[in-house]
């Protein structure tokens, strides 16, 4: 699975340090989303994640490393493509792959998460409730 993650870090890197074009790629996966199956709840955290990387794109939030930014961009990119371990026009099953990805970058990122999480409550930001 981290081979998988790891093959989008460049790609990651790329749309970080272009504000444009990670907008259009956040909205794009906000599309997706709504036509989704949330798999095992793992991909109902993605909205928080998208929300912490449009922070992070507009300087509102900058307190993540750039590692774990990576990261969930990378996680992001994988969700986003029609092309992984398990094709996802197979009914249910085929985000099951996406899910565990989801899952694993959480679980690198959930302090990083609860720290933004408190930023946004401190700075009166519509806070997303995750899994």
């Amino acid at each position: 699975m981290k081979s998988q993650l790891t093959g989008h870090s460049k790609e990651a890197e790329r749309l970080l340090n272009d504000e444009d074009k990670m907008e259009k790629f956040l909205e794009h996966m906000e599309r997706k989303l709504q036509k989704v199956p949330m798999v095992g709840n793992k991909l109902s955290s993605i909205p928080m994640l998208i929300s912490l990387v449009r922070a992070y794109i507009k300087k509102e939030y900058r307190e993540i490393p750039i590692g774990s930014m990576i990261a969930v961009v990378s996680a992001l990119l994988y969700f986003g493509s029609p092309v992984d371990l398990i094709p996802d026009f197979i009914p249910v099953t085929g985000y099951l792959d996406d899910a565990a990805i989801i899952a694993l970058v959480w679980q690198l990122v959930e302090d990083d998460v609860a720290e933004y999480k408190q930023w946004q409550k401190a700075n009166g930001k519509r806070v997303l409730e995750d899994e």
